[in-house]
């Protein structure tokens, strides 16, 4: 069956998170995707670890199934001459370095747009090509603290904290991918390359939604409020008996049902009032007045939910429809029967490492899905084909150019 980008080739520069997560993608759906590596080194991220699994990366693993590895040191002539040729076969030109970077050695986009007209040109950076911050250097983490995220996230009497995962990394991956999407999409009408412009605060700008919306209706400034959501009540972390659960109440009709189903399960022990007579309280009863009694309601919940049990409520949450869950750590998530069902986990061989796992992917086409056919590459491991048979170099020019360090 064939994938949704088969045909397509990505001259890949970039290196660490966000890029190689957008190729990635892209090469889940058929693109073929070129990754050009430092030679003797490679990709910072083949370093990063521990875990190793015989001596690749997990890292790494994680995020370059399905590419070429090719080793150019393109700030020499002859490494440069070879990138060009491949621009000239390729669709897509990928890269995440800082802003004026690949200019200074006759990469940028000015440059490779004479070469091929047709390229689309990607540039994922940390605070994009314009711009007082533009040549700051863009690591998630000192992103997610100037993109607004991290001031929402955490308890609301201690620090602020990042998100669990590179969230601004792996966002700009998935937006630059659907830039080049866009872009193929634009060419095919008018037969015209551009540039794609990708910034990673930007991006978390995005996420902002409707907290950038309650700051542009009241002029207040959002604050942290632990798992607490600013405009739904209750939409929040419980503690039952044993372990934490997620109880998301989104409407009012979901808040009379609620009710109703914990009004009989409560103790005669329990004091103050129940959810019996807070059900049609006007305090209560609607999801503003909800809000605005948060603290109150949260502590009448909180003494029922803690009489049973998490997976005592999760069954009866789950059988009346009410929006319930648990918190997973990793290993029950990578092991979960619907995520199994789904097919986000998966196993490839890998000629070094032997079998590994890896996440799927999590967008499923009913005509034209994509697959993960091909493990992450060796360094190098693609230079001989790629320099042979795409650019028809012989094996004494590529013994010569290994001789001379540019591959």
């Amino acid at each position: 069956m064939e994938k949704p980008l088969e045909g397509i080739r990505i001259l890949d520069l970039s290196r660490i998170l966000a890029g190689p997560y957008c190729s990635m993608l892209l090469a889940d759906m058929g693109a073929e995707v070129i990754k050009v590596e430092r030679p003797g080194k490679g990709d910072d991220t083949r370093a990063f670890g521990p875990p190793f699994i015989e001596g690749e990366s997990a890292y790494f693993l994680s995020i370059n199934r399905g590419k070429k590895s090719i080793t150019v040191n393109f700030k020499k002539d002859k490494g440069r001459e070879i990138i060009y040729q491949l621009i000239k076969k390729s669709d897509v030109l990928l890269e995440n370095f800082r802003p004026g970077t690949l200019d200074k050695i006759g990469l940028g986009y000015e440059t490779i747009e004479k070469i091929n007209p047709q390229i689309i040109y990607t540039s994922i950076s940390g605070f994009g090509q314009i711009g007082p911050e533009r040549l700051k250097a863009g690591y998630d983490l000192t992103v997610q603290g100037m993109g607004g995220i991290m001031s929402l996230t955490g308890d609301p009497s201690g620090p602020p904290y990042k998100v669990g995962t590179s969230i601004s990394d792996i966002l700009a991956g998935i937006y630059a991918c659907q830039g080049i999407l866009l872009a193929l999409i634009a060419r095919n009408k008018n037969g015209k390359g551009q540039k794609v412009d990708v910034s990673m605060l930007d991006c978390q700008v995005s996420l902002l939604t409707y907290q950038a919306g309650i700051y542009f209706a009241t002029g207040l400034v959002p604050k942290r409020k632990g798992n607490q959501h600013p405009t739904i009540c209750p939409y929040e972390t419980f503690k039952a008996s044993d372990e934490y659960i997620n109880i998301a109440i989104g409407n009012d009709k979901l808040w009379q049902k609620f009710c109703d189903l914990l009004a009989p399960l409560e103790k005669n022990s329990l004091t103050g009032l129940g959810l019996k007579e807070i059900k049609d309280d006007p305090k209560f009863s609607s999801n503003p007045k909800r809000v605005e009694n948060r603290d109150e309601l949260f502590l009448i919940i909180g003494k029922i939910i803690r009489e049973k049990k998490a997976q005592e409520w999760l069954k009866i949450f789950d059988g009346e429809g009410i929006p319930a869950g648990p918190i997973l750590s990793v290993d029950k998530v990578l092991s979960h029967p619907q995520v199994l069902a789904q097919e986000m986990v998966v196993e490839v061989n890998h000629p070094k490492s032997g079998k590994i796992k890896l996440t799927g992917i999590p967008v499923k086409l009913s005509a034209t899905p994509g697959s993960i056919d091909k493990p992450p590459p060796l360094l190098g491991e693609h230079n001989d084909e790629v320099l042979s048979h795409i650019l028809g170099y012989s094996k004494e020019e590529i013994k010569s150019l290994k001789e001379e360090g540019v591959i």
